[in-house]
């Protein structure tokens, strides 16, 4: 009789294993994420027990006490219990209990993107890493001379000091590192093709250069074109001429530019009216690019000294004033 009793019990406690294997194997197997990906979020200092919380809230387990109890023995069993990351994931549909757990331990976190167009100016490139709500904002805290300090930087004033390139993150990478990045990548790039430049050009230091790449970015979208304009600029600063280019007036103008330059706005005095002033305005007006920065260290060699815009995105270059004076007739005014 005992043996009976002994024999069912044993049985019944098999039965009890096998079940419990089974659905440990199935919950293994099935997918966490059914309908659509999920984007988790951990926090830094996050438990295992909140994390696979902050799962169950998200992804609705089926069982949510046994599920919870599968996900400590796996992740127990897989050494990783311990070895989850802080970070924000993207959960695609399909995971399984044991991709999560590699995921998570992986530290290999969604990544964001920012991008910085070519001719952007610093008070635009500090207003797109403020309204970036994946990034953690410090820079609202900081003037102008607070971030050029913290950055290592000895120049005054920011403008064109950053590359414009398209920057990946994680969230919660904060704007002021993208900055950073930005302004190390710009460095970078402005050593390597100084030290690579055309002799005998009327440009003193990688700034100056940096400076005449802003003015022939804003001049032209045209990459082809760019060599051709740094040409006619080196040209008028090896003969003392004013280099006379309209978006230095605009940058000098700051908010007061409604869109279009007046004749008194071309007599007024600023630092940056290269009608009025000799040479290089004191900094950049903008953020030029790597082909910008080559154009003006090797600039297209010529006789032209002046430029117009042809109405088509381009630029007819000329030789003399006459000449100029006929193509600003025909493009500009439009007259014969």
């Amino acid at each position: 009789m005992i043996l009976r009793i002994f024999a069912v019990v044993l049985l019944g406690l098999s039965a009890t294993v096998a079940w419990v294997w089974q659905d440990y194997q199935k919950f293994i197997a099935q997918p966490i994420v059914v309908q659509q990906a999920v984007i988790f979020d951990i926090a830094k200092g996050s438990s295992f027990k909140s994390i696979v919380q902050q799962l169950d809230d998200q992804v609705s387990f089926q069982s949510p006490d046994i599920d919870r109890l599968w996900f400590k023995i796996l992740a127990r069993q897989q050494g990783l219990i311990n070895q989850l990351k802080a970070g924000e994931y993207e959960l695609p549909v399909g995971m399984t209990p044991k991709e999560f757990l590699l995921l998570v331990s992986s530290g290999v976190t969604r990544q964001h993107s920012i991008t910085f167009p070519e001719g952007w100016t610093f008070k635009q490139l500090r207003q797109a890493l403020v309204a970036d709500k994946n990034l953690k904002a410090i820079l609202s805290e900081l003037s102008d001379a607070e971030i050029l300090h913290k950055i290592g930087s000895d120049y005054t004033h920011p403008e064109g000091l950053f590359f414009p390139d398209t920057y990946r993150f994680e969230k919660h990478t904060t704007d002021f590192a993208i900055l950073l990045q930005a302004y190390q990548k710009m460095q970078q790039v402005l050593t390597e093709q100084w030290e690579n430049k055309q002799q005998d050009l009327p440009l003193k230091t990688a700034y100056e250069a940096l400076i005449l790449a802003s003015i022939v970015e804003k001049e032209t979208g045209v990459i082809v074109e760019r060599p051709t304009i740094a040409g006619v600029f080196t040209r008028r600063l090896n003969k003392g001429m004013r280099l006379q280019t309209d978006p230095t007036v605009i940058y000098g103008m700051g908010d007061n530019y409604q869109g279009n330059i007046r004749k008194k706005d071309l007599q007024t005095l600023t630092a940056y009216n290269t009608y009025l002033i000799n040479g290089l305005p004191p900094t950049p007006i903008a953020m030029p690019g790597a082909e910008a920065i080559n154009a003006v260290l090797h600039p297209a060699k010529g006789n032209s000294l002046y430029f117009v815009a042809n109405g088509e995105g381009g630029h007819v270059f000329s030789a003399t004033l006459l000449e100029h004076n006929r193509a600003v007739n025909i493009y500009q005014r439009k007259r014969k």
